[in-house]
């Protein structure tokens, strides 16, 4: 018997793919260094440890409702005035299942099948997939480096077409870490809204936008790379820009809650009835433990811990990023948050997979292939995700310097 249509566009996560290749090369007795995977690996806060501990012991194990503890919605609303000044009504936010949870429920809420959403190529490949299950459809815009890898309004207006219902967009991004200038996320946002349309910020790695790098690591001149260094640190959240506007975001990465997964999504507030129908149908309700831990993840005493965290991931990339121009790829716009850097290869090869791979075999050095990501230069880029410690990151780039060395001189 046959499945549903739709899974054969559902293309496999092949990030997912090198992990499991990995792990196994690492049972058979090699040293792998792990810079695929959008994970960091610092631990859990303590304070949200013993938060989730506390709960189990309290007996908080049953269902909560399905947009969230009360408490959690009101902390992340009071989060958005204190971080942001951005005063918010808590009847604004859903507690979702991960930032994945929330993507489905915006997808499944505002489109309808054969509606279109346009999406930057390269970005994070799940996206595209969430409209399909809907039955609706993700249009990749190609974008490179003179927009920073993102979309733009000038983008969004050429690409707009007769189903185009709205557009997503990541602030930073992912694979790139690149972000959005407020000014020009201001004015995606005019041209979604006099096209009637819906605009979608997700903005899991918008707590880790970092300051400009160091003068030290930027490129010789005349290589064609853009910079774009004014504002990082201070990019407001796009829900300063209006209730139309829908923010996602997770508790995964700047607060270390990975395999917590718990995520919010805010929304105008006559579209939330529809939303919690919605999460009482697919979900049920977010993780119970995971709400009462992060409810310790917006406490001042865990910020401190998460922003000696974040310093770190900053010093990381002020490592990676020239130690890879020096080795010959090519970084045309300026990582200014995530964990991730967007590397050209094209002065080894063509091939990103094959690159991969052969980083992984020969130099035990796990990247993803740009291919992950869509399909605009796909085959020319890879990311490397700094998301192991500066030790491990400075004993990477010698082994792939070995490699690349020896393939170039053999």
């Amino acid at each position: 018997m046959e499945t549903a249509r739709r899974n054969a566009d559902i293309e496999p996560f092949r990030v997912m793919a090198i992990l499991a290749r990995a792990r196994e090369m690492e049972a058979a007795g090699r040293d792998i260094i792990h810079m695929e995977v959008g994970e960091p690996d610092f631990p859990t806060p303590r304070p949200i440890v013993e938060a989730g501990i506390d709960a189990l012991r309290a007996g908080h194990t049953h269902y909560t409702p399905a947009l969230g503890l009360p408490s959690l919605r009101r902390a992340i609303a009071a989060h958005y005035g204190e971080r942001h000044g951005v005063m918010l009504d808590p009847g604004r936010v859903a507690v979702t299942p991960g930032a994945s949870g929330a993507l489905l429920l915006v997808m499944a809420a505002l489109f309808d099948p054969g509606d279109e959403v346009l999406l930057a190529d390269p970005g994070y490949p799940c996206n595209r997939h969430f409209a399909r299950i809907v039955e609706a459809r993700g249009v990749g815009v190609p974008v490179g480096p003179d927009s920073a890898f993102q979309l733009s309004a000038a983008l969004v207006e050429r690409h707009w077409g007769p189903r185009t219902r709205g557009v997503l967009v990541a602030n930073p991004g992912n694979p790139t870490g690149t972000v959005i200038a407020a000014h020009e996320l201001a004015a995606i946002r005019e041209v979604v809204r006099a096209r009637g349309g819906w605009l979608i910020v997700d903005e899991i790695y918008h707590e880790l936008i970092y300051g400009p790098t160091p003068l030290a690591s930027l490129p010789p001149a005349g290589e064609g790379n853009v910079e774009h260094s004014s504002g990082y640190g201070y990019e407001p959240s796009a829900a300063a820009l209006g209730e139309d506007v829908i923010v996602i975001n997770s508790f995964s990465k700047y607060f270390l809650m990975t395999g917590w997964r718990l995520g919010w999504l805010l929304a105008p507030e006559a579209l939330l009835p529809a939303i919690e129908r919605l999460a009482q149908n697919l979900f049920l309700a977010a993780p119970t433990v995971a709400q009462h831990a992060a409810l310790a993840a917006l406490q001042p005493e865990t910020r401190r811990l998460l922003e000696a965290s974040k310093t770190e991931l900053q010093a990381r990339r002020d490592l990676l990023l020239p130690g890879l121009r020096r080795l010959g790829f090519a970084v045309a716009a300026e990582p200014a948050g995530a964990f991730y850097i967007y590397a050209g290869i094209d002065r080894f090869s063509r091939d990103a997979d094959a690159f991969a791979e052969m980083l992984l075999l020969e130099a035990g050095v796990a990247i993803t292939p740009g291919t992950d990501f869509g399909r605009h230069q796909a085959r020319r880029h890879v990311r490397f995700a700094y998301t192991t410690r500066s030790s491990r990151i400075l004993e990477a780039l010698a082994r792939i310097e070995a490699a690349l060395g020896s393939r170039l001189t053999g």
